[in-house]
């Protein structure tokens, strides 16, 4: 591979990354043409990345800085470098933070390049590794499983661990997490599983479908070229700079930079514990080593969900509507398929407080939030959530200014299925 580094580039901004494409709605990617780096993992519920441009059109004065608490994909930092803007991204999962850092920082890319060759030599040579690569992983990680269930086969997932050795081995910690990020991207169309928003379930041919461990070399191979490709083709964004924060969103929203702008999207209270959805990429390129370390890591997500048993103790705020949805919740508690949800609903609401205050603080008077968040129902009883956070804005420093419906998400198959549920735009202004 070859990267030329005579070529004198002007800046690129926004336009150049985007183009003219067409959208359905900027509250998510969902039907739009995938633009470079977003192709690395397809997050099919991220907004689009037009939803910053829009809501730095609509601060007023200079925005100077943006802040995502919640960087998943990475939309609003790298969209920001685009902008000219320097971004602030908080991101607890350790594989979503590198992804991040591997899209917005620069590396040497004839290093990288030449890293490349080294990788791959190296997981050619390598010895096979113990029975079981992953010992502390889920029982149902590698085969064969549990009750003949498993996600990788012996021979893939000896191949992943020796790719993720080999590129362990490399000295450039931007080249590594470059690499590990392109492995992560693997991992999953390498297995008998696939993931969505909603969960992971088992292939409908899994047991018949044969991977071979040469699938994992062909998709790391290609992975690596985009993800060279993309980062040579637009090394001069208009921003080279950012900061990014990993960690618990509701305890570093306390050490933030002056900023006059947040652009983001939350986990959405809907009893999905969001780290399943990465659990895969986690396990396999070994950003968890054991069960305390997942443990650690859900703990340290909000309090959208009654996956694993947590404390839902909540502040005692002030918002009608929230007080109400936890009331209806708990009158009908025995429909509910578990009981933790009317205190989990209030506990979701008083960490989104914690978060948004603590994005105030550091916000001038004029400063903006764009909130994109999703409602819930629960035994026929909605979760109105941009309704909940609007009323709760104004004792947290902000007054709302809007809430525009994206569009419908459906509700579970338990209750119909039908699209009932909005996803909205809040937009909260800095009093």
């Amino acid at each position: 591979m070859e990267f030329s580094t005579g070529e004198d580039l002007t800046r690129l901004s926004f336009r150049d990354w985007t183009g003219e494409r067409a959208l359905a709605t900027i509250g998510t990617n969902a039907g739009s043409v995938a633009l470079p780096f977003q192709d690395w993992r397809r997050f099919k519920e991220a907004f689009a990345p037009e939803l910053v441009e829009m809501a730095v059109s609509e601060t007023p004065g200079r925005v100077e800085r943006i802040v995502d608490p919640f960087g998943g994909s990475g939309t609003t930092a790298l969209a920001a470098q685009f902008l000219g803007i320097n971004p602030t991204t908080i991101e607890v999962n350790p594989y979503l933070a590198d992804l991040i850092e591997a899209k917005i920082s620069r590396i040497d890319l004839e290093a990288a390049a030449l890293a490349f060759a080294r990788v791959v030599e190296r997981a050619g040579n390598s010895v096979a590794p113990p029975q079981n690569p992953f010992p502390d992983a889920p029982r149902t990680f590698v085969e064969p499983g549990v009750d003949n269930r498993y996600i990788f086969s012996k021979a893939v997932a000896a191949r992943l661990v020796a790719y993720r050795d080999a590129i362990m081995a490399e000295a450039n910690e931007g080249i590594r997490r470059l690499f590990r990020v392109v492995l992560a991207s693997a991992a999953v169309p390498v297995s008998n599983v696939t993931i969505s928003g909603k969960g992971r379930r088992y292939r409908s041919n899994w047991q018949s479908r044969r991977v071979s461990p040469a699938a994992v070399d062909s998709w790391f191979r290609d992975g690596v070229l985009q993800a060279l490709y993309d980062l040579r083709r637009f090394a001069d964004r208009s921003c080279q700079e950012y900061t990014l924060l990993r960690g618990d969103a509701r305890q570093l929203v306390n050490d933030l930079p002056q900023h006059q702008l947040a652009v983001f999207s939350p986990p959405y209270p809907n009893s999905f514990d969001y780290t399943d959805v990465y659990n895969v990429e986690l396990w396999a390129l070994g950003y968890l080593s054991s069960r305390g370390a997942n443990t650690a890591l859900r703990n340290a997500t909000l309090r959208s969900h009654v996956q694993i048993h947590r404390d839902m103790t909540a502040d005692d705020l002030a918002a009608k509507t929230l007080g109400e949805t936890v009331r209806k919740l708990e009158s009908v508690s025995e429909r509910l398929w578990n009981r933790h949800i009317p205190s989990m609903v209030a506990a979701y609401a008083s960490d989104m407080a914690v978060v948004i205050r603590g994005i105030g603080r550091a916000m001038p008077r004029g400063g903006r939030a764009y909130i994109v968040v999703g409602d819930s129902r629960y035994a026929e009883v909605d979760v109105p959530v941009a309704a909940i956070l609007a009323e709760l804005a104004p004792g947290l420093g902000f007054e709302p200014l809007r809430v525009e419906p994206f569009r419908s998400m459906r509700v579970s198959p338990q209750q119909g299925g039908r699209p009932q549920l909005s996803e909205s735009l809040l937009v909260l202004g800095r009093r």
